[in-house]
């Protein structure tokens, strides 16, 4: 399942609504870099179209995973403040929503809804990831981890959330993929009950 649909998930609509209008969408040409290993970031990313690549230096710079449309990258240091532990860089000409760390660190403390829907969607998707980890690593798989998780992986209240977090994303992304229609006024969101 894609990074994103936890997220949107569990966020609101005007929790919507404030990233978009916060933060800015980023053509990145192939070769970028947007995470560094072990250097301090100022951007939550959200992966809007493109291919991104993971890698650390204890493997060499070895990639580790490839994250397409939905990937959300940087926010793992909104959990635990810690320096990257991976370096993320476009694969190909992307396109992200780039969140403002600040801005974001500023809703966080000023809206105690908002921050509980955001840590909760964090929460959720590291428990994922963790569990994906240990049974792969239990399996001795050799190839890439995957971006998607699998359904018997989720929780029912995580899995009722997807078609919601799928038509969230998809608006996100006709909003966002028109750069002048990005700068209109918000257009209603209308989405499956």
């Amino acid at each position: 399942m894609k990074k994103i649909f936890f997220l949107l998930g569990e966020l609101d609509d005007d929790d919507i609504d404030w990233m978009i209008a916060t933060g800015s969408r980023e053509e990145v040409a192939a070769g970028t870099v947007l995470i560094e290993e072990g250097k301090p970031i100022d951007t939550l990313h959200i992966l809007l179209e493109g291919t991104l690549s993971v890698s650390v230096s204890a493997l060499e710079g070895k990639t580790i995973a490839r994250l397409k449309s939905g990937a959300v990258v940087g926010e793992m240091s909104f959990a635990d403040a810690r320096l990257p532990s991976a370096t993320v860089q476009a694969v190909e000409t992307s396109l992200v929503l780039s969140v403002p760390r600040a801005k974001l660190l500023e809703k966080l403390h000023k809206d105690e809804g908002f921050a509980s829907r955001f840590y909760r969607a964090i929460a959720i998707f590291l428990s994922t990831r963790l569990r994906g980890t240990v049974r792969y690593l239990g399996y001795a798989k050799t190839q890439l981890l995957e971006e998607d998780l699998e359904s018997e992986d989720l929780s029912p209240e995580t899995i009722n959330n997807v078609p919601l977090a799928q038509a969230r994303f998809d608006w996100l992304l006709r909003r966002l993929k028109n750069r002048d229609h990005a700068m209109l006024p918000s257009e209603p969101l209308t989405f499956p009950e």
